[in-house]
């Protein structure tokens, strides 16, 4: 399967989702943030049209940025296809971040709108200007269209989309998108004719890469989405039965929180489903048994993408070889990748190819130090076996993923030692069966009398929660650099006990 032309995107506009070939009354998303309320493409279609032309009618200009600060409902796809349609830049926004980040964020990208649910208006600064979502599903995007007069396509920039992701610094970095590069990887994923009879149920946050692509990918092959605001595993295996979901997607860590609903799982018919995909995080075989139990009839994938370079990277063997079970897959005709700094089959991947990031927005030398001559350095380590299939076995960097979610310790140390009580602080990872891996930090205390749950106080409030250590162990500075190492970390750990 290699990228190709979409006929049905001739615009090159990242924001045209709908496909005119398909039937306008086809079931497009059920919005499960509004009671299962249910969008045709027409109505989809509309919106988005409507919600574009209220920008060019505000007006505002070719490339002006538009934030989207939200949980997952049908009122963020039409922000996003309605941005891009009027000749706008998409930007979504993590809004699990800490307040400051967001305002970071929205500074840093210049954003001229803000499109926000009344729960995180709030985080936004009011000098910005704003559309509040209503709290009765997507009735505020849908005021705004259709127009009353058709849109006048603007010829759109070439980016599409800037995407925030954590950085070697762990501040956000603006990841710069094009119209092309996007609609390449989505040719890779396009059916030439609709599927019919799919549904995928879709509930990673859609600030992510891989949840936005995920929905343009089912839009476009006219597959209906089952969109969750929100992870929750009771309510995800119960939406899946209900709707008779036949593709499902996510991070290890939810499966993992799903396999313990035994109970709940006895009950449930889940035999439609189909297939599962599973990424953004390190997967293992045991797990990859467990979600086997869960759907005997599905077959099971190791997804592996990059916000800089896309997610169209492996596919399956060219020769039609059966993919192993934690193989990421083999590299897609129009993608170049190659091991750089190991031996000839272990190294960090780089990779070129047609959908790469243009720059790192406003960051002129991190984006010379990761791109160089058009292969972005993922800073994954990758092995390759002889049959040249793929497989993660680790970060360059210590960089580490905690559900889902990029940790960097050396920010999480920082943070930590602005509580005037700590002198020093180390963090490492150590595994955990729900989260993948998860943060413990080593402390150096001036006062040694302070409850360490008041340390974990300090984390939850200074920082992502996601990102706060799991344990903390009190040490003296002459050996807290052997805790940076993670087999020390694990060992001393055991013998502490977490607290």
């Amino acid at each position: 399967m290699t990228g190709r032309s979409l006929p049905f995107a001739s615009s090159g506009n990242r924001g045209d989702l709908i496909r005119p070939d398909v039937s306008r009354e086809r079931l497009a998303v059920i919005d499960l943030s509004a009671s299962g309320r249910r969008w045709s493409c027409a109505k989809l279609d509309a919106a988005a049209e409507g919600f574009a032309a209220s920008l060019v009618r505000a007006p505002l200009a070719t490339n002006a940025r538009v934030a989207i600060l939200a949980e997952n409902c049908a009122e963020y796809l039409i922000a996003y296809m309605g941005t891009m349609r009027a000749g706008c830049v998409s930007v979504p926004v993590n809004h699990r971040l800490p307040p400051d980040t967001v305002r970071y964020i929205l500074a840093d990208c210049r954003a001229e709108l803000c499109v926000v649910d009344a729960a995180r208006e709030a985080l936004i600064p009011p000098a910005l200007a704003r559309i509040v979502m209503r709290s009765s599903g997507a009735a505020a995007l849908e005021a705004r269209g259709p127009a009353a007069v058709p849109l006048e396509r603007r010829t759109p920039p070439p980016t599409g989309e800037i995407l925030y992701t954590s950085g070697s610094t762990g501040r956000p970095k603006g990841v710069v998108l094009s119209h092309a590069g996007q609609l390449w990887a989505l040719g890779v994923h396009v059916a030439a004719t609709p599927t019919a009879g799919e549904r995928s149920l879709i509930v990673a946050p859609l600030y992510h890469m891989n949840a936005l692509f995920n929905v343009s990918v089912c839009l476009l092959n006219a597959i209906e989405v089952v969109l969750m605001p929100r992870f929750d595993a009771v309510a995800y295996l119960k939406a899946a039965a209900e709707y008779r979901c036949t593709l499902l997607s996510g991070i290890p860590t939810m499966f993992a929180l799903m396999a313990r609903q035994r109970e709940l799982l006895a009950t449930l018919d889940l035999s439609s489903v189909k297939a599962v995909t599973i990424g953004s995080a390190p997967l293992t075989e045991a797990l990859v048994a467990r979600v086997q139990e869960m759907f005997p009839q599905a077959a099971i994938s190791n997804g592996y993408g990059t916000t800089e370079a896309g997610p169209s990277i492996f596919e399956d063997h060219p020769q039609g070889l059966p993919r192993p079970p934690l193989s990421l897959g083999y590299p897609l005709p129009d993608v170049e990748v190659r091991l750089v700094g190991g031996t000839g089959d272990e190294g960090v991947l780089e990779v070129r190819c047609p959908a790469m990031f243009t720059e790192y927005l406003n960051l002129p030398s991190v984006t010379g130090a990761k791109l160089r001559d058009g292969w972005y350095d993922t800073g994954d380590v990758m092995r390759r076996d002889g049959s040249g299939f793929y497989y993660f076995t680790g970060r360059a960097d210590d960089m580490f993923v905690c559900g889902g979610e990029n940790v960097y310790p050396l920010e999480i140390e920082k943070m930590l030692e602005r509580h005037p009580a700590v002198l020093q602080a180390a963090v490492v990872s150590v595994p955990d069966e729900i989260k993948g891996e998860i943060p413990i930090a080593f402390v150096v205390l001036r006062d040694r009398n302070l409850p360490l749950e008041e340390l974990k106080r300090f984390a939850l409030e200074a920082g992502p929660a996601y990102s706060h250590p799991r344990a903390f162990v009190s040490t003296t500075p002459t050996v807290l650099p052997a805790f940076r190492t993670r087999a020390c970390a694990r060992s001393r750990v055991s013998e502490a006990g977490r607290r």
